[in-house]
């Protein structure tokens, strides 16, 4: 989804709105929710749902309570409550799907902690918030010279200012406690402004300040991925991957979170696959378990002493060996399981269309023929004779 304005413009560059992350039909927003019953009409005599989500800076969303009845609808920018003062955002959601998305968040709509909306934000409201987001990118700047010099083992990752620019909440990230209390006061002295810092993840920064990953995509934590949950080494170990640090960590320097995603398949398909820690005990001698391959059903194994030597085995044949070896009637070898299949013939490509060759309409250079060489037998030269050889000379005239 995107408004007008996202289309191209003159030899094919993109136009844009230049709003930077206030599009007025949020369609431009990351964490954008599709408003799909904006068209549909309530049932009689049912009343609007009066809670609204209120988006602001990098994508946080709040809800509030419609409790004036204004009409609102998407874009709108509205001042809200706050403590203290007052906030403005823009409107990204109204009526019923509001009551989905809070149910899904678990906030209660009866609750102490949903604040209510004041206003649609005039334009007094509107120039005094983007003055104030202005400022966030210098301020964050010197923040970060005043946190360094204080040597404070922190990272200031981003600035929000309030929309009455009464308060500035600077968002961290710390591995350990911080001792902000000087940085505090020399914060308040600096930004005359009300100061609260807040810590957050390395996920969450990661979200706010967006990025490529490795994939070539933008990040999943700063387009969709809202709910953040714990990823560990094991997810790796299932999947077969390497356990390198360096290609298994995100941009925010922990697990990447796309590890969970196939977990789940992976977990199914390994319930059918043996233990790996189980020996096979035959009569030529026990094997252990080298390598599996989930897509495949196979099982590799080696006899022990013979490690070099390994034999590929399915699952069902595997179940076999391990039953026979409980009923005291191990199987002679692995060898007898092995089948030798024979090699499937490399599928030839036809060429149906006769569009085979990339360069079938270049044009071919000519080649230039070469004239055959005759035998000719070459005369011998005829040696000057000195003496026989006079040289005449020019006549005089008379």
């Amino acid at each position: 989804m995107g408004c007008e304005s996202c289309s191209t413009g003159k030899n094919g560059q993109p136009k844009g709105c230049k709003n930077n992350g206030t599009c007025g039909t949020d369609g431009c927003n990351k964490l954008s929710v599709f408003d799909w019953l904006a068209n549909m009409d309530l049932p009689n005599g049912q009343e609007k749902f009066p809670y609204v989500e209120v988006r602001f800076k990098n994508g946080r969303k709040e809800f509030f309570k419609n409790q004036e009845r204004i009409s609102l609808s998407m874009g709108d920018i509205v001042a809200v409550e706050a403590s203290p003062g007052h906030d403005v955002g823009m409107v990204t959601l109204t009526g019923e799907l509001v009551r989905v998305q809070m149910k899904k968040k678990k906030v209660k709509p009866e609750g102490d902690s949903v604040l209510k909306i004041y206003r649609k934000a005039t334009q007094k409201d509107i120039d005094i918030w983007q003055e104030a987001r202005e400022r966030e990118e210098g301020i964050k700047v010197r923040a970060r010279e005043i946190a360094i010099r204080l040597n404070l083992k922190m990272k200031i990752s981003d600035v929000e200012f309030q929309g009455d620019a009464s308060k500035a909440t600077f968002y961290y990230t710390a591995e350990e406690r911080v001792d902000f209390r000087q940085l505090i006061k020399e914060f308040a002295h600096e930004f005359r402004t009300r100061i609260e810092m807040r810590q957050i993840g390395f996920r969450q920064e990661a979200a706010r300040l967006g990025g490529i990953g490795s994939c070539g995509r933008e990040l999943c934590c700063s387009t969709w991925l809202t709910d953040f949950r714990s990823v560990t080494t094991s997810a790796a170990r299932y999947q077969q991957l390497s356990l390198n640090p360096l290609k298994l960590a995100g941009q925010c320097g922990k697990l990447k979170c796309c590890l969970n995603y196939e977990l789940d398949a992976y977990l199914d398909a390994l319930k059918e696959f043996p233990r790996q820690d189980t020996k096979l005990q035959t009569q030529k001698g026990t094997a252990v378990c080298q390598k599996i391959d989930i897509f495949k059903g196979s099982l590799w194994y080696a006899y022990e002493g013979e490690w070099m030597n390994w034999f590929e085995l399915k699952t069902d044949q595997v179940r076999e060996i391990i039953h026979a070896a409980k009923n005291n009637k191990p199987v002679a070898s692995l060898e007898e399981f092995v089948s030798e299949e024979p090699q499937a013939a490399s599928d030839k490509f036809e060429d149906a269309v006769g569009q085979d060759s990339l360069t079938r309409f270049d044009k071919p250079k000519k080649q230039q023929k070469r004239k055959p060489r005759k035998n000719r037998k070459r005369k011998p030269q005829a040696k000057k004779n000195n003496r026989n050889f006079k040289k005449k000379k020019p006549a005089k005239n008379d």
